[in-house]
Order: C-alpha cells, then sequence, then structure tokens
C-alpha cells in the first residue's frame, strides 16, 4: 500500500479524517471536518483522564485533574485583573509545568497566548512585549531578571501586570514600584475555582509566536483555534497512517509488529514550548490524547537518555541535533532504551545517515521527520518509518488539508521534479502577522504562503527541500535572519562591512559564520565580535565562526553581496583545517 492510497483510504467522507473546503475569510480553504471547534473544548475534555499523570518535572508530578484545577484557578485570577477576549498574556519562562497552566488559563479566556524565545536578551524580550501589548506578562527568574532595566519605560508604553514565578525575592523586589506584581504559586491554588464561561469562535486569534523577519525585527503570526485545531488532526492523521502502513506492509512479508506499550503513551519534551514545534506538535496532542509528558529543566543528552529509561518515554525527538546527541552518547548502551517507538524531528536539515543510526539503535523505534514552519502551526509535512528510510531526504507528502504547489518568480506553478519556491495553503497555515500589514501581504497571497524554501515534488508528491531563497539559516531548529546579526556587528566603529552566511554542521545543521571587512586604522579581533553581538542578541546568533577579509566582499552588478561565493570559501578553509 502507497502513501497515497492509505490516505484515499482515511480521508473518504465518513471517516473520522474525511476532509472539505470552507470558506475562510473568504478563501476556500481545505478543513478537517471534524476538527475541534476551539481548543477550550480540548481542555475541557482533559478532565476525563482524571488521576492519570499528565506533567513530570524534575520531582514535581500533576495529574489531568490537578492541571485542570490549577488552570481554573489561574484563569480567574487573570479575568480579576482584567484580562478578557482578545488581551495579549505574554509568556516568558523556561519549560516548567506553570507556562502549561499559564498556556491554557489564557486560552480559556479566549484571550491571546504570546509565548516569547527564553533565549532571547532583555531588549528582545522588551521588543515582544511592546510589539504585543501584552495585558500581563508571566516571567520566570531568568526572564523577570532580562528585563527588570527595560521594565519601568516599558510599563510607559504598555500597562502591564507582572507575575513571576520561581523567582528569587532578591529580583521580586527590584521590580519598579507602581507595577502590580504577583507570585504565580499564590495564584493557582483556589480548589474552588471553576473554569470562566467564554464564547470562542473556531476563528478567533488565540496565540502570537514571533518568527525572525528579514527586516530584523521578529513578527507575530498569528494562529486561531481553527489553525491550532487543524494541526491537532494532522498530528493524528499522520500517526494513524503511519500505524496503517506499518501493519499491511509487515502482513505483506509475512512479519508481525512488536506489540504496543502500556496504555499511557510518555513523550520526552525537550524542544522549548515557545517554538510551534514544542506547543503546537507536541504539548497539545500529547494532552487531548491523555499521555504523560515529561520535561527537561535543559537539553543534555544523557539526562534525556535517563528519563527516557526512568518514564518509560515512548517517543521523543526535536530537531536532528538532539537524536544525534543521544545516539553518540556515552550512557546509550548503559540505560534501557526499549520503550521507545518513535523518533520524530524536523525544523533543521537532516543528514540521510541519521535515518539508518536509528533504524540500527532503535530497531523496534520508528523515524520520522517532518517539515513545517511557525506560519503553518508546525505539521505541514511528515516523512515516516519505511518511506522515510526509502526517501531520507524528503519531508514527505502534504497533510491532506494542505495544499503544496513550488513556484517560479513570477509565480507560476512548475512542473514535478522541478525546484522553485515552495508555497502552502491550508486551515492551519496561520491568518498574518500581527501589526504588520505589509509583511502580511508580501508572505500571503489568497491563502497561500511564500515559505521561502527551495523545494520540489517527486512524482509521489513527496516534498524535497533543496535550499532557502530567504537569507536565513537554521541552527539547531532556530530560524537565523543574517539582517538581524549583520546589523548588529554593524554598530561596531571598526566595521566597514560585514555578511553573515550558514555554513554546515553535522550535528546542529548549520553553524553562524560572519565575514567582516574592517574599517582602516580600526583593530578586532573574533571574540570582540563575538561578545559585541553576544550583547544585543540571544547566544544563539552569535557567530561561532568569524572571518576578516582585507579586500572588499564580493558583489554582484546589482550591489548584492555574494553569499553562495563567501559560504562556498569558508567551507574550503574548514575542510583544509580537518
Amino acid at each position: 500500500m502507497t502513501v497515497a492510497e492509505a490516505t484515499r483510504i482515511l480521508t473518504a467522507a465518513d471517516s473520522p479524517f474525511a476532509v472539505e473546503i470552507r470558506d475562510i475569510r473568504g478563501i476556500p480553504t481545505r478543513c478537517w471536518v471534524k476538527a475541534p471547534n476551539n481548543l477550550i473544548d480540548l481542555l475541557e475534555g482533559s478532565k476525563g483522564y482524571g488521576d492519570r499523570t499528565f506533567l513530570v518535572f524534575e520531582d514535581e508530578r500533576l495529574t489531568f485533574q490537578e492541571h485542570y484545577q490549577r488552570v481554573a484557578s489561574f484563569a480567574s485570577a487573570l479575568q480579576g485583573m482584567g484580562v478578557g477576549k482578545g488581551d495579549r498574556v505574554v509568556i516568558a519562562m523556561r519549560n516548567y509545568p506553570d507556562w502549561v497552566i499559564t498556556f491554557w488559563a489564557t486560552v480559556a479566556l479566549g484571550a491571546i497566548a504570546v509565548p516569547l524565545n527564553a533565549w532571547w536578551t532583555g531588549p528582545e524580550l522588551e521588543y515582544g512585549v511592546s510589539d504585543s501589548g501584552a495585558k500581563v506578562l508571566v516571567l520566570d527568574d531568568e526572564r523577570t531578571e532580562r528585563l527588570l532595566p527595560h521594565m519601568e519605560e516599558l510599563f510607559n508604553q504598555v500597562n502591564f501586570t507582572v507575575i513571576h514565578t520561581r523567582t528569587p525575592t532578591r529580583v521580586v523586589d527590584q521590580i519598579p514600584s507602581g507595577i502590580d506584581h504577583f507570585e504565580f504559586g499564590s495564584l493557582v491554588g483556589d480548589l474552588d475555582a471553576v473554569m470562566p464561561a467564554v464564547e470562542v469562535d473556531s476563528d478567533d486569534d488565540v496565540t502570537i509566536f514571533y518568527t525572525s523577519g528579514t527586516t530584523g525585527k521578529p513578527k507575530g503570526a498569528v494562529a486561531t483555534h481553527r489553525n491550532l485545531g487543524s494541526n491537532l488532526i494532522n498530528a493524528f492523521f499522520v500517526a494513524t497512517r503511519a500505524g496503517m502502513l506499518a501493519k499491511e506492509r509487515a502482513e505483506a512479508k509475512g512479519l508481525t509488529l512488536p506489540e504496543s506499550s502500556p496504555a499511557q503513551k510518555a513523550y520526552l519534551l525537550s524542544v522549548p514550548l515557545f517554538h510551534a514545534t514544542g506547543c503546537f506538535a507536541v504539548m497539545i496532542p500529547n494532552m487531548v490524547a491523555g499521555a504523560k509528558l515529561v520535561m527537561m529543566y535543559r537539553w543534555n543528552p544523557e539526562r534525556a537518555l535517563e528519563l527516557i529509561e526512568r518514564e518509560s518515554i515512548t517517543s521523543f525527538g526535536g530537531v536532528p541535533a538532539m537524536v544525534w546527541q543521544v545516539l553518540n552518547s556515552p550512557d546509550f548502551d548503559k540505560r534501557d532504551t526499549t520503550s521507545v517507538e518513535n523518533i520524530g524531528y524536523g525544523g533543521a536539515p537532516s543528514a540521510p545517515e541519521l535515518v539508518r543510526r536509528i533504524k540500527q539503535h532503535f530497531p523496534t523505534g520508528s523515524p520520522s521527520n517532518g517539515y513545517g514552519m511557525t506560519e503553518t502551526c508546525a505539521i505541514a509535512t511528515m516523512n515516516v518509518g519505511d518511506d522515510y528510510v526509502r526517501k531520507p531526504d524528503s519531508a514527505g507528502p502534504p497533510v491532506p488539508i494542505s495544499e503544496a504547489k513550488v513556484v517560479d518568480a513570477l509565480g507560476s506553478e512548475l512542473p514535478v521534479n522541478m525546484p522553485g519556491e515552495l508555497w502552502m495553503k491550508g486551515a492551519n497555515v496561520v491568518r498574518g502577522y500581527w501589526n504588520k500589514p505589509e509583511a502580511t501581504a508580501s508572505t500571503f497571497s489568497e491563502g497561500w504562503l511564500h515559505t521561502g524554501d527551495i523545494a520540489f515534488i517527486d512524482e509521489e508528491g513527496f516534498i524535497h527541500i533543496v535550499d532557502r531563497a530567504k537569507d536565513m539559516l537554521i541552527r539547531g531548529g532556530e530560524n537565523i535572519y543574517s539582517v538581524e546579526i549583520e546589523s548588529a556587528i554593524f554598530e561596531n566603529p571598526a566595521v566597514a562591512d560585514v555578511a553573515v552566511i550558514g555554513i554546515p554542521d553535522l550535528v546542529l545543521g548549520e553553524e553562524v559564520c560572519a565575514i567582516v571587512q574592517r574599517r582602516a586604522g580600526f583593530e578586532l579581533s573574533e571574540d570582540e565580535v563575538r561578545s559585541h553581538v553576544a550583547e544585543r542578541l540571544a547566544n544563539f546568533k552569535v557567530p561561532k565562526y568569524v572571518y576578516f577579509r582585507d579586500d572588499e566582499l564580493p558583489r554582484n552588478a546589482a550591489g548584492k553581496i555574494l553569499k553562495r561565493q563567501l559560504r562556498d570559501e569558508v567551507i574550503d578553509i574548514e575542510v583544509n583545517k580537518a
């Protein structure tokens, strides 16, 4: 059975995965017939899992019932602070249970959750608060400290309340007077709290997730309840189709698949919740499925292996770098990993060798690789199991509600196997960018998302990503736009010119490299360039490689820097070093 045949069976008119065309904001759009009306319904449904464990963090454990009650308590508290439908609530913290509770309490009020990148610096966090116009900021200790120098001036622009969690008194005492602030733990303990009753439409906004922008400032991608409900069904569809194909193909070979794990699945959450993958593709589906979500304080492959063994993890992944690190860990053979059934990843280029290694070290595990963006609310394509082994360089076919086409520079569709820019459309594509009509107009046209990725679609409908049209790189799953780092480096008076490129890295996919032309008479070292960037941008944007040129950077007739030429030069240098 082929993927296309399985898809036709599963999307038949009487199937749970039936598809129909609906008019969304005047655009005919593919939708799941049985997608949830809104996320509040999903939250209410989670109560049914009662005393089953939902969240695990270090030594903390919350059941589904305990989680629901804390959400009700916190939602009531937020409502008392004036938070209502359409208001924005910033979440800036590590992967704590508090993050999940805050997200669902915000959703329960019909408000908009605004997760900010926990790796951002103070100025970057300030921008996210200001741009979103947040009414409440829910911060952990590190994010509170980073925002403190900016808080008073920011409060004059955006009148907000601060809710701090896991924050020492010495930090809390520094919050400027006049800004109301509360301790998170004091707001989630009302055992008599009742979940507020709110009417929410499928096309109401529910999240703003920031993605790096070509102008140097991040853009807030606005997702609706329909978008996230559609992604939920995408996840369930992909899992159902994968199981169906695996069973049919095993039977055709006279094989018997191994017995599935216990009733409750367990997912190791190793990616940040402030990413679409962590929130949309992991947290929400696992809550709806009644799975156990095991959260890591920070990524560490040895700790991941310890948790896989301790919690009988059935699924883990993230970005390819994390899977590589687990496989290469000196502790791998010391830990019991037999519970693992699925190893899924995406968000960065992956080497075909990774598929072979997974099959070698996880005989009962099924590898998968997908493609998606913040703008597609995570899952847009998925390549699983035997098909991934057969086509390891493909991200798989689009999910049934996603239309995909490859176009030329004029927007005309190209034939099979011819590369061009990938465009996608469907009920999982966000409606646009928060308060950025020009960016929205340039990225979306008649429902089509211009992904900026160069791809081709083969005869079976499998998508192959081959390059990027936008000036960006992906390091360990983080989108990094060159212009943002270039702008920061240009602020150094010793810099005459600069180009930032991505160079291949086996573990992280790509690493940041800056090629700098110094101004005559100025001195500038590699460490000084790195320190200069680190003062202005998050650590993952700091160049690992810095090269200096005495002559001008190469440009074409239009004055554009020839980055492909620079990339080839740097790769040659690094290869010769090795």
